[in-house]
């Protein structure tokens, strides 16, 4: 991999306020509408995070010209359409969105269970956007984050909305921050961990992902298998009309093998989830760095 991610998210504050303001003066269809433009720069602006996007879609989803260019429009429009949901459902506009639930049962029985629980995700669709709905399960929710993530876009964000249940005390560069997960799921409180991302070069797990080698965080595979506590993959997908759907996968239990150490084996199970959850929403991949080696 000759390049990694650099622990910041795409984007500016002035594009945030932008349409922060203009969500609350013209409502959210003039911010979708006002989204075209910034697609349209964004293609030939962003140079490193287009070629990477086209190399996802040429060499991984093995698309043809035409079919890769539209993939970069609907890429960059989902992921504007994305930053503008969550603003609007942060300010109290969550009866203008649509929501249903895959596996939500089964999900609630591992919330109620009698155990902390480690969810991972990934940087695809719009993970935030369930907060509303875990309700009580919100104040429990514990969401590791990078410091090199853009502090002042996520003081924009949190200062913009109305509410937000969840905590962000844990922080994933800091040397105690095991010790502070782990206090959270003695707590019986639920852990969140990105496992598609990481900064730690010397930490790092590889296995086949689209069709190629990739590597990915050892850290939170090794924690949900080291604490034995169960582990959901969690994504939150956006669909045609305001609509997005969760997807729930609760992960199989693992233990070290002769052939497999265990946290090998649950990154397998997630790598298989996210391959799938990206070939049926291939527009919502939001990593934009070359990911594979």
């Amino acid at each position: 991999m000759s390049e990694t991610w650099k622990g910041k998210t795409r984007g500016g504050t002035f594009g945030y306020m932008f349409f922060i303001y203009m969500i609350r003066c013209l409502g959210i269809t003039a911010a979708y509408g006002f989204l075209a433009l910034v697609v349209l720069y964004f293609i030939p602006f962003a140079p490193k995070a287009t070629g990477n996007t086209w190399s996802y879609a040429r060499n991984r989803l093995k698309y043809g010209r035409l079919k890769s260019v539209a993939l970069l429009l609907k890429n960059y429009y989902r992921l504007g359409q994305i930053l503008i949901d969550k603003v609007a459902i942060g300010n109290g506009m969550t009866g203008k969105y649509h929501f249903k639930f895959e596996n939500y049962q089964a999900f609630l029985d591992v919330l109620n269970g009698n155990t902390g629980v480690i969810m991972i995700g990934a940087h695809v669709g719009n993970w935030e956007i369930g907060a509303p709905f875990f309700d009580e399960y919100g104040k429990k929710i514990n969401i590791v984050m990078f410091d090199a993530e853009h502090k002042r876009i996520k003081e924009i964000l949190e200062k913009n909305a109305s509410t937000r249940d969840y905590k962000i005390p844990v922080n994933e560069d800091s040397l105690t921050h095991v010790f502070r997960i782990t206090e959270a799921l003695d707590r019986r409180e639920y852990v969140c961990f990105q496992g598609d991302r990481y900064l730690n070069k010397e930490k790092l797990l590889t296995t086949s992902f689209m069709g190629k080698e990739a590597k990915f965080p050892m850290g939170p595979f090794l924690l949900a298998s080291k604490l034995k506590v169960p582990v959901v993959f969690y994504f939150a997908m956006r669909e045609a009309q305001r609509t997005y759907r969760f997807h729930f996968f609760i992960a199989e239990t693992v233990v070290r093998t002769k052939e497999k150490r265990a946290e090998q084996a649950l990154l397998e199970q997630y790598t298989q989830t996210l391959e799938k959850i990206v070939r049926q929403y291939p527009e919502q991949w939001f990593n934009y760095y070359p990911f594979w080696t």
